[in-house]
């Protein structure tokens, strides 16, 4: 019985010295056997190794792309306007030995490049204009104006100053940790958002307004330049189109009096006498009808044709 209690002792040993002796290394991690935190060995190699036990420390790292999540952080622009700045990077371990010397855990690593990233990302930010910024651009036509859309919002077209921007901030950032030998490679730096702090919201309302209204005075003076110019042109052909109607009007009433007095000619040289009883009855339709009395002679001229009218013959005189 002892001796089974003692060889079951002596497994329970050996099992516990081949676990401490033994390390797995997966191939999405790199480790360093440190003894007595002093580094030993680095093994990037996947597979089964061995270390000393109980002495041997296994410290693992990941192989992978690794992420930082910058916090969000205020900045001024060129202009001093703050703006809102929410960015990442990813970097990746590539000496693990100089990693820990330096660094030491994936958990200091993240707060001391993020702050590597943000410091160069707020000095690019302080060099730039809030364009460039958001990496857009509004349309202009051919005077400069800003076009807008149907909601009177101005058109923007994406432009590659952002793209430059974080291309400085990358080469800045990674400048920085070449020179603080952390043992990371920095792959990429973006922007996730950019966003206006809330005490300038009131000012770039005001700014907002301000556009809108200039564009609209704009299109109001446009359109009372248009209508002044289609007035012009209306009354231009108005004043064309009456002295053209003034025109025919009066060479037709020209023609219409000419044949008149022509008529009037031709009739009067054909019978003289019937034009003047003709008119002697229109003078009696005129000073008869007035309440007035008018004392004539019975030889007085106007009677002649109520006396004797014109061809008469003597039988019918009698």
């Amino acid at each position: 019985m002892k001796i089974l209690v003692v060889l079951g002792g002596l497994a329970l040993v050996a099992l516990i010295v081949v676990s401490q002796s033994l390390y797995v290394v997966d191939v999405t991690e790199q480790v360093i056997i440190t003894r007595f935190g002093n580094p030993q060995s680095v093994t990037s190699t996947p597979g089964l190794f061995l270390k000393a036990p109980f002495v041997d420390t296994v410290l693992r790292f990941d192989k992978r792309v690794l992420r930082i999540d910058a916090p969000a952080v205020s900045m001024p622009d060129i202009e001093k306007q703050n703006m809102t700045i929410d960015s990442y990077a990813r970097y990746r371990i590539v000496d693990p030995l100089q990693f820990f010397k330096t660094l030491q855990t994936e958990n200091t690593a993240r707060t001391r490049l993020g702050d590597i990233v943000t410091s160069s990302l707020r000095d690019e930010i302080a060099r730039s204009t809030r364009t460039e910024i958001i990496g857009a651009e509004r349309v202009l036509d051919e005077n400069d104006v800003p076009v807008i859309d149907d909601d009177g919002l101005p058109i923007l077209e994406p432009s590659e100053s952002r793209t430059e921007l974080l291309d400085n901030v990358f080469k800045a950032a990674e400048k920085r940790v070449q020179e603080g030998k952390f043992g990371v490679e920095i792959i990429d730096v973006r922007m996730k958002r950019a966003d206006f702090s809330d005490r300038v919201q009131d000012s770039i309302y005001n700014r907002m307004r301000a556009e809108r209204n200039r564009i609209a005075t704009r299109f109001r003076s446009e359109g009372e330049e248009e209508d002044l110019k289609i007035r012009a042109q209306a009354n231009k052909q108005r004043e064309i189109i009456l002295a053209e109607a003034d025109r025919i009007g009066s060479e037709v009433r020209g023609r219409g009096e000419a044949e008149a007095i022509r008529i009037l000619a031709d009739a009067l040289n054909r019978d003289p006498e019937f034009f003047a009883f003709r008119r002697s009855l229109e003078s009696y339709q005129k000073f008869m009808n007035q309440r007035t009395t008018v004392i004539l002679s019975s030889d007085a001229d106007v009677f002649k044709f109520l006396q004797e009218p014109p061809g008469q013959t003597s039988s019918a005189k009698q």
